[in-house]
């Protein structure tokens, strides 16, 4: 098999031409929803912190903010996590439904205990979901996310991960995604908009 190389000025018109298209997509009224490539979520199974094996119909059942994280992390996923849940908490204050997900890229030391309890700090009603290795990587590779255990201490490494918010809708699936940067407020005042366009 031969390798095909691209040269610089290959790559950066393919980059423009992307860029172009991207950009190009029509604004909704809720705000940008354009991303490259396939589509975010799809089907998963899971073991919720309850113990029980779940789906991803069983989880997404109302809008919903999913996120990938870990229960060590150090900084990102409490901080992201806490966003997510004070975005449910000003909905609730609003009189609209909004669930938290949080989808656990360490299921070897995140067990059901372990995620409950993470999960408990920040919301009542958050989520807490894990699973196998291959329940885990099938769940990742359907929402597009990356994560991957940087190697070193077997007991207190740390995990590489994505750290976007999807915002998820039953039946209808993936609407919009959130960076880090996102304010509580933003989260909010975006999922909302879309909660009352979608009904």
């Amino acid at each position: 098999m031969k390798a095909v190389i691209f040269g610089t000025t290959t790559l950066a018109a393919a980059a423009a031409i992307g860029l172009y298209a991207w950009q190009s997509q029509p604004a909704t009224p809720c705000g940008d929803t354009a991303v490259a490539g396939d589509a975010i979520g799809g089907p998963f199974e899971l073991v919720s912190e309850t113990g029980e094996t779940v789906t991803d119909t069983d989880v997404i059942t109302k809008p919903t903010l999913v996120y990938f994280g870990y229960t060590f992390c150090p900084d990102v996923c409490p901080l992201d996590s806490a966003r997510n849940a004070q975005a449910a908490y000003m909905l609730e204050d609003q009189g609209l439904d909004l669930g938290t997900v949080f989808i656990s890229v360490d299921p070897q030391r995140d067990t059901v205990d372990v995620v409950r309890e993470f999960t408990d700090n920040f919301h009542e009603d958050m989520l807490g979901l894990t699973g196998t290795p291959a329940q885990v990587k099938a769940a990742s590779d359907a929402y597009k996310t990356y994560y991957r255990a940087v190697e070193g201490d077997p007991e207190y490494y740390l995990v590489d991960h994505s750290t976007q918010t999807y915002l998820m809708f039953p039946e209808t699936g993936f609407k919009t995604f959130f960076r880090r940067d996102t304010s509580p407020e933003q989260v909010a005042e975006t999922a909302a908009c879309f909660i009352n366009q979608l009904g």
